[in-house]
């Protein structure tokens, strides 16, 4: 149920909150991303053997990840409840302090727990930065607003991959905590949308940030579990065939892949992959066609990447590129997430949606890890191609049937 509320007027789309949800994405994916790079280095100075870097590194995204699927929610709900613009700042806060502690880790105990606290505060800026975005920028324009953030923030990735060829890795944590804390004190002036003012004014009377309401109608909670459906493959490709490239590279007969440059080459191509889904939206005005484009061409790309030969590293980075580009519909993505529902749930529902969808790379890599097995398939390969094949149906079907939201006005509340 739809209940209207205000309307929005007309705002130039480089404004002070795509702006700053902008660069704490950049640190955001900057952050998320420098754990792939230094992967390797950091768990080999830690005094464990390679071949344990790979499970060991496994948990350690998997406890990442974790605190990603409990900041989901939790900063989602605060979203709602207190507002964006708060919970913008110190989920950027946090997980710059996170990121020094990392720099401090001894073991995998302290390593864990500061990839767990990352998370967390990694958990909150996106969700609620594009939240903020959708809400201060009128409907035919709010897809620019969106791109903007993601490839802004996206290249946050390229920064990594430099700095982590530049400095010991300890010192690539610390710069990355650097950055968040250098934002904050920039202290930019960004104010709360007037759609959350408005419903902030309404106090007790309006239920706000209520996670629960998800689940006790099914058309809400459908909504729900497609959006996060739709970004499944997007998890699988990054974290399991992009983190674990050099075991893949090896599988093919390719000695010598470093993650840090498939991660590279794959970010670049979601960056372009980003700018192109954005503006092929906005061009087309549609969400779902651009979805559907974007998934297809995941899935020849994914086909590409398992099952083709590669003569050299080049050959197998481009790769690398082409399905980061596949998977650039990650703008259009979280896009969906805030457009789907009312103001009362939006932050909460945009902000636990992607971290839902990073969440479900817990099964997958412990799906992963099952297949592989000598038990089983005993191959990086065939357990990605069974692994592949069921994200992309899943996303296919989460797909079908959704609601259009391009021309949606999103002054309106959930009837709770």
């Amino acid at each position: 149920m739809k209940e209207n509320t205000n309307s929005l007027g007309n705002t130039r789309i480089l404004n002070a909150a795509v702006l700053v949800a902008a660069l704490g994405y950049f640190v955001d994916i900057y952050d998320l991303l420098l754990f792939g790079f230094v992967r390797q280095k950091s768990l080999l100075s830690l005094g464990f053997t390679k071949e344990q870097a790979f499970d060991i590194g496994l948990s350690l995204q998997n406890w990442q990840m974790g605190g990603m699927l409990l900041g989901g929610v939790l900063w989602g709900i605060l979203g709602d409840k207190r507002g964006r613009v708060s919970v913008l700042y110190f989920s950027i806060a946090l997980y710059s302090v996170a990121n020094v502690m990392n720099g401090f880790v001894s073991g995998y105990a302290d390593y864990a727990l500061f990839r767990f606290i990352a998370g967390i505060g990694l958990a909150g800026e996106l969700g609620v930065g594009i939240t903020l975005v959708a809400e201060v920028l009128p409907k035919e324009k709010r897809g620019y607003g969106t791109m903007l953030v993601a490839c802004i923030g996206l290249s946050g990735a390229i920064l990594a991959w430099i700095i982590e060829h530049s400095f010991d890795w300890r010192i690539c944590y610390f710069i990355g905590g650097a950055l968040g804390i250098l934002l904050l004190l920039l202290r930019i002036s960004v104010s709360e949308s007037s759609i959350f003012q408005q419903l902030h004014r309404q106090g007790n009377a309006v239920s706000r940030g209520n996670f629960f309401a998800l689940f006790t109608s099914w058309d809400r909670l459908s909504r729900f579990l497609r959006c996060i459906f739709i970004g499944t493959t997007t998890w699988f490709v990054v974290g399991v065939l992009v983190f674990f490239a050099p075991e893949f590279g090896k599988a093919k007969g390719l000695d010598g892949i470093l993650a840090g440059n498939a991660i590279a080459a794959c970010y670049a191509g979601l960056i372009v992959g980003d700018l192109a889904s954005g503006l092929l939206s906005q061009y087309l005005r549609s969400r779902r066609k651009v979805m559907l484009i974007f998934l297809s061409l995941n899935a020849v790309a994914i086909l590409v990447y398992l099952a083709a030969p590669f003569s050299s590293s080049t050959a197998f980075y481009c790769s690398h590129a082409l399905l980061g580009f596949s998977s650039g519909f990650w703008v259009i993505f979280v896009t969906i997430g805030a457009e789907q529902f009312g103001t009362n749930l939006r932050s909460t529902v945009a902000t636990s949606v992607p971290n839902f969808a990073r969440g479900m790379q817990v099964p997958i890599n412990e799906s992963f890890k099952y297949l592989k097995g000598a038990a089983v398939t005993g191959s990086v390969l065939s357990a990605g191609y069974i692994i592949g094949g069921v994200c992309l149906l899943i996303a296919f079907s989460a797909l079908y049937g959704m609601r259009e939201t391009f021309d949606d006005d999103l002054d309106y509340l959930e009837t709770v």
